[in-house]
């Protein structure tokens, strides 16, 4: 009888640690976002997961491990806009515009995340070398909206500049938080910037 209960045991066992990961996986992660990765402390994460120190340590025994599971389990939570929703938008111009709109509404949903990175990013050298996964993903993001306008030389470094500029989660917050433009405001501000600075290099180009 008790071979047969030891599978059920073993089963029930694992799916408790299962249980006990996510919730420090997720009790971190709300640290990060209120507090920031430079504030967090494991005595903290394990006083909000209900479980001792030593028991956080068991499950990521350093810092790198217990962040790359808070970042995927976040990231999944939170995927970035898909560049397929603009990339088969013909018009550069009406191609910009819903690639802003889709990550101004990231942008939105995600601040205080972003706020948190951001900030700890000087001071945190994991964060710091996982947010250069998003820093390439922008870098892609603007290479997808520079093509098809034909650009070269000052035109080009302009508009992919403009677009670097558009595309950055400091820009956003700049014009939303401080400068008070609804998110379709700046859209539509940014846009243009992209456009002027396509166009501003035609008679030097």
């Amino acid at each position: 009888m008790s071979n047969e209960k030891r599978p059920y045991r073993m089963k029930r066992r694992a799916e408790l640690e299962e249980r006990t990961r996510l919730r420090i996986t997720e009790s971190a992660v709300a640290l990060h976002e209120e507090l920031g990765p430079a504030h967090t402390s494991i005595s903290a994460i394990a006083e909000r997961a209900g479980v001792r120190r030593s028991t956080v340590y068991r499950h990521f025994p350093d810092e790198e491990t217990l962040f790359d599971a808070c970042s995927s389990h976040w990231r999944a939570e939170n995927p970035p806009p898909d560049p397929g929703a603009w990339s088969s938008i013909e018009d550069p111009e009406e191609r910009t515009r819903t690639a802003l709109g889709a990550m101004y509404a990231f942008y939105r949903r995600t601040e205080p995340m972003y706020v948190s990175l951001l900030r700890d990013e000087p001071l945190v050298p994991v964060v710091a070398r996982r947010l250069r996964d998003f820093y390439d993903y922008l870098r892609v993001v603007g290479d997808d909206l520079a093509a098809g306008r034909g650009l070269r030389g000052r035109r080009a470094r302009y508009a992919r500049a403009a677009l670097g500029h558009a595309l950055a989660f400091p820009t956003w917050r700049s014009l939303t938080q401080q400068q008070g433009l609804r998110d379709d405001d700046a859209v539509e501000l940014m846009s243009r910037l992209v456009e002027e600075a396509a166009d501003s290099g035609t008679a030097r180009a």
